[in-house]
């Protein structure tokens, strides 16, 4: 005959192991569906994605906006990591503008997945804004920066309404223009030491009437990338005039890595 105490061993494991068979098993999908992390670039913050948030919501998507404080490279690389370490799935990381440099920088962390650049910078290792632009036109928008006395740069309401989101309603860009980042000018000129497009599937949103960031220049880096190219005939600020457009290209990637 047994004695009490295994019997109440016995009794436990028996409980134990009732509890774990009545446990939901976690289906292929919850585990492999990723969240989007969404990086804004210079003079904006997160909010920049407003439009683009709510469609990839409906979806059933989590979404994180990330804040850039846009006084360094290594500080916005630092609040992408933040939120990056936060996230216990797979990730989307998308970037808009100079958004893509910090994408790029730590788009290399095991978790991230995919990578979506909206007409915004894909440098290669060594290389910074500057360099990459150097040998294209400097788009009509750099002629509308205003720098304050610690070189921290704005952008006028007519480099706002003409030049950064000319497809934008006004009522939006004088919002836009009243609530902006201002943005370490020095950030150009900072490069980073990674490339993640080297090992991570990218995407890559073309802005065809772009005034900040050269549609010649965007072509040849979705290029050299090997990106998956959509091309729109939008401003700088696709994200809010198509969104569209940006979300389905989002939901691409996001597709792909459920897969």
């Amino acid at each position: 005959m047994q004695s009490d105490s295994k019997k109440a061993i016995i009794a436990a494991t028996i409980g134990i192991a009732a509890g774990i068979s009545s446990t939901a098993p976690v289906t292929a999908a919850e585990v492999q569906q990723p969240t989007v992390v969404l990086v804004h670039g210079a003079f904006s913050d997160g909010s920049t994605w407003s439009k683009v948030i709510p469609l990839l919501q409906e979806k059933g998507l989590k979404v994180v906006a990330v804040q850039n404080p846009l006084s360094s490279l290594a500080d916005d690389v630092a609040a992408t990591q933040r939120v990056l370490d936060m996230q216990t799935g797979p990730v989307v990381l998308v970037g808009h503008s100079w958004g893509g440099i910090p994408v790029t920088e730590t788009g290399q962390q095991e978790n991230v997945k995919a990578l979506v650049y909206v007409a915004a910078f894909a440098p290669d290792e060594g290389q910074s804004v500057v360099d990459i632009s150097k040998d294209y036109p400097t788009p009509s928008g750099f002629s509308h920066l205003v720098a304050d006395k610690d070189g921290y740069l704005t952008l006028s309401l007519e480099g706002v309404q003409k030049h950064l989101a000319q497809d934008v309603p006004s009522e939006q860009t004088k919002l836009m223009f009243a609530t902006q980042t201002p943005t370490n000018g020095h950030d150009f000129e900072e490069k980073v030491t990674v490339a993640a497009w080297k090992t991570k599937p990218s995407w890559y949103v073309v802005s065809e009437q772009d005034y900040m960031l050269q549609p010649a220049l965007q072509k040849a880096m979705a290029k050299k990338i090997s990106a998956h190219v959509t091309t729109l005939q939008a401003s700088h600020t696709p994200h809010l005039s198509q969104p569209s457009e940006v979300a389905k290209v989002i939901l691409e990637a996001t597709t792909y890595v459920s897969k």
